[in-house]
């Protein structure tokens, strides 16, 4: 990622390829059950980096959740499903979107994510965030604690995790974690460790850790101006913490789905939960193109899509149309250079 040298307060260009991510918070495929349900996750996996996603990710999740099906169906463990989906793939990068901070000790967290590096010959990433759903906390006996301390697990987890990274034998005494000269060998493939990926949107905790420690920030698609207004307070929050904002990637979830004709937009958005049917557009690709390219004048350089949208090998293929129209495109830098 580059940002050129200009100290008028223009509004510049950085030149970074997109990142597209391929999402599969869904287990649910038809005819695929038992046996079957990992060889589809292959399948999909596999035909997302041949379409050129960048990236495939899966919910960090026990139950599903609501708005994708009812809690009772098929929900797999995250770093099982990404270390086999590892040794099927060979470009991709490999994250949770995300792991929930309550779910693990950060530090045996970071020792799943190096060894996802290592198994994956360096594309594992660290995808985190707070936390939310208390249905399972509950289930498998997980202490949900308050948000405010759950944004503090959140901190010191990421702290204890870029530490063991990038030293031999760190410590760390946090008020929640605690790291004794940790040793974390074998070490992570990538120089410097895994990228860490942060999400959620909320402006005055959130986005504070994004810009103190990640890599790359996914957020929600939507509003536009809703979504500069909250870059701009990302972009104060890496004043605050001495950070370059162009050092950051800023991704967002959409909720699109790629369609031929008016008549297959509405068998797909049939098939959509009617509670997310709101949130999703089926469109053609140069429309698909059209829409991204304004988030991406915005200075957004990545964006998600759901295997809920994309369900067949035929979507996903035609998604990848889409990142080959979008490959010559320039993110620009909306925050002013100091």
């Amino acid at each position: 990622m580059a940002l050129g040298n200009d100290r008028s307060g223009r509004r510049l260009v950085l030149d970074v390829s997109l990142l597209f991510g391929f999402h599969m918070p869904n287990y649910t495929f038809p005819g695929a059950t038992g046996e079957a349900l990992f060889d589809h996750v292959v399948e999909s996996a596999r035909a997302a980096e041949a379409a050129g996603f960048g990236l495939v990710t899966v919910m960090d999740h026990f139950y599903q959740i609501g708005g994708m099906g009812p809690e009772t169906d098929p929900m797999l463990e995250a770093y099982t499903t990404l270390a086999a989906i590892a040794a099927h793939t060979s470009k991709v990068r490999l994250s949770t979107l995300v792991t929930g901070v309550t779910y693990r000790n950060p530090a045996l967290l970071a020792k799943q994510v190096t060894t996802l590096d290592v198994i994956s010959k360096g594309r594992a990433m660290l995808g985190i965030g707070a936390a939310w759903n208390e249905s399972e906390h509950m289930g498998y006996g997980i202490e949900f604690p308050p948000i405010a301390e759950r944004m503090e697990r959140l901190d010191e987890a990421v702290t204890i995790a870029k530490l063991m990274f990038t030293e031999e034998r760190p410590s760390f005494s946090g008020k929640h974690y605690r790291i004794d000269r940790a040793l974390n060998s074998p070490r992570p493939i990538q120089a410097g460790g895994p990228k860490i990926l942060i999400g959620g949107m909320g402006e005055k905790k959130t986005l504070r850790i994004l810009a103190k420690h990640g890599d790359i920030g996914h957020w929600f698609g939507g509003d536009l101006e809703d979504l500069k207004r909250k870059k701009r307070v990302f972009e104060e929050h890496c004043v605050a913490v001495g950070r370059d904002p162009s050092s950051v990637l800023l991704t967002l979830g959409v909720g699109i789905i790629l369609v031929d004709n008016e008549h297959e937009a509405k068998i797909w958005l049939e098939r959509i939960p009617e509670a997310r049917r709101s949130m999703i557009r089926a469109v053609s690709v140069p429309q698909a193109a059209e829409i991204l390219q304004t988030y991406v004048d915005a200075g957004f350089g990545g964006f998600t899509f759901n295997n809920p949208t994309l369900p067949t090998l035929e979507a996903i293929a035609r998604a990848g149309e889409l990142i080959k129209l979008m490959s010559g495109s320039r993110v620009a830098a909306t925050q002013d250079v100091l």
